[in-house]
């Protein structure tokens, strides 16, 4: 089976209805057997945040215009979907914010959480106008200024991630901003001295916040796999794991990490449980799958339940996810490279370059991949499976 590939979090995802109109994934998805389930809700009644999140919804329902209250549910829901990898936790975010989501100049830091929410869907363009306007009302704001640093980042505009990550010095902790600058740098041909700042910023700052690790642990532990370093990898990605804070970033990149290795069961116990994140739910499958167990089959008809109703939503968060299912379940490598196509005109972090690689390999089509290809040659980008898929890209006939 081909080398899976990493989805972006970023945390992290979308679905080309118009492209399927008229393919075998068009019609609804009808379950073979009963007892299969397509989904699971989200709320827990015994749940406390749950209950605290349902009181303030009740608050914001008295008084739409509470800012505090708004601001606090919004970033609530938001870290349920970081954790979760669950995009509903997001429209409750976003409906907490409802009387501000369309006006043109909100307070600044419902401002700033309005651009959080429309970067996890994806409508970078949108965050980035809300992030500019609110770093000219507070030039300091330096939680506006990193999260424009990620998108730039996602977007593969490094040079103006490199600035941002250079301007939030001061602004935000000092272990994230040194940190964002060598992540910058692992993208663009110095992945080696990154990996080696972002070691020495690790050592620097012992007294980081669990969050502020984990962040850091999850960048060092990327460069070390793009390396090819497994075993350090490896070491990081347990020493994030080990601060026991649910974050669905680092379980994909985890276990992306372990199909990669072929370390198929690790994979497996690793992501069983968490099958409400399609992210999670797509890598979990794909180990299933390699391993020859009967689950992969059951998960293979959720994921698809999953993408025809994402696709009737218009919703566009996972198309690299879908891509991969394309390309490695249904065997359809040209359908795989439009929707891997259709994911790069919006994100272009390694992994969707990656994507679109590997689907053009499959149909032995390398004018298919290249603009990930022209990306992966000017970036100087070090990455050891972009590099054998590349290469092998090259060896068929232009």
């Amino acid at each position: 089976m081909p080398s899976p590939l990493k989805s972006s979090f970023c945390w992290l995802a979308g679905l080309a209805a118009c492209f399927w109109l008229g393919t075998a994934l068009a019609a609804p998805y009808q379950p073979k057997d009963d007892d299969v389930v397509l989904e699971r809700l989200p709320f827990r009644a015994s749940d406390p945040v749950q209950r605290e999140l349902r009181l303030m919804r009740g608050e914001l329902a008295l008084n739409p215009r509470n800012e505090e209250v708004a601001l606090r549910a919004a970033r609530g829901y938001y870290r349920l979907a970081l954790a979760e990898g669950d995009p509903r936790y997001v429209g409750y975010a976003q409906a907490a914010l409802a009387t501000w989501w369309n006006e043109a100049e909100p307070p600044v830091r419902l401002l700033v959480m309005r651009a959080t929410l429309r970067q996890y869907l994806h409508d970078f363009q949108g965050a980035l106008d809300d992030l500019g306007q609110a770093l000219e009302r507070e030039p300091g704001n330096g939680s506006a200024r990193f999260q424009r640093a990620i998108i730039h980042i996602v977007r593969a505009d490094y040079p103006k991630a490199r600035a941002d990550c250079e301007k939030s010095q001061g602004a935000v902790a000092e272990v994230m901003a040194e940190a964002c600058v060598a992540t910058v740098d692992s993208f663009t041909g110095n992945a080696e001295a990154a990996y080696r700042r972002l070691q020495e910023t690790l050592g620097r700052h012992p007294a980081a916040t669990p969050t502020q690790r984990l962040w850091v642990l999850s960048r060092v532990a990327e460069v070390a796999y793009r390396l090819g370093r497994a075993e350090e990898a490896d070491r990081y990605f347990r020493e994030a794991l080990a601060l026991d804070i649910e974050d669905n970033y680092l379980l994909a990149t985890y276990a992306e990490f372990l199909l990669d290795e072929k370390r198929y069961r690790e994979a497996v116990a690793l992501l069983a449980g968490r099958e409400r994140s399609d992210v999670l739910l797509v890598r979990l499958a794909l180990a299933e799958k390699a391993l020859g167990l009967p689950e992969a089959k059951a998960h293979e008809e959720i994921i698809r339940a999953r993408f025809d109703a994402a696709r009737l939503r218009d919703d566009k968060l996972h198309l690299q996810d879908e891509a991969r299912f394309t390309l490695y379940f249904l065997d359809r490598p040209k359908e795989a490279i439009a929707l891997a196509r259709e994911n790069y005109e919006t994100q272009r972090e390694p992994a969707d370059a990656r994507m679109l690689m590997e689907a053009a390999l499959a149909a032995r089509d390398p004018g298919a991949a290249k603009p990930a290809l022209d990306w992966y040659f000017s970036s100087g980008h070090e990455d050891v499976y972009i590099r054998r898929v590349a290469e092998a890209l090259r060896k068929l006939p232009q």
